[in-house]
């Protein structure tokens, strides 16, 4: 398993506008690193649905850090997800077939 791919020489290199989204797995960001991040303003923010030992324990670090939003591991797949993929692709299909602009297109110059 991978640990600790996220520390403090990562997070010093996110540009101060950055927010950094774990819905990955826990164990994989150096959570004191991220409150220290967060902390002196190095990133803008961060959302965690996973962190390293769940339940977070009450008198984590991570629950006054600023800047950052916890969930409750709710990211994970469901019985409805492929589905909504499909749905989702074949709707696409059908605006491009058609001459249409599908959606959630990326705009570059957005941001998004």
């Amino acid at each position: 398993m991978s640990t600790l791919l996220i520390s403090a020489p990562q997070l010093a290199a996110m540009k101060p506008s950055a927010y950094l989204i774990n819905v990955t797995r826990g164990g994989i960001i150096d959570e004191p690193a991220l409150v220290d991040a967060l902390e002196r303003g190095e990133i803008a923010g961060a959302g965690l649905d996973v962190v390293e030992t769940e339940p977070l324990s009450a008198d984590s670090p991570l629950w006054d850090a600023p800047n950052l939003i916890i969930t409750p591991h709710r990211a994970g797949a469901s019985q409805h997800r492929p589905r909504m993929i499909v749905e989702f692709f074949s709707e696409n299909l059908t605006r491009y077939l058609q001459g249409e602009r599908p959606r959630n297109i990326i705009d570059k110059r957005r941001g998004y």
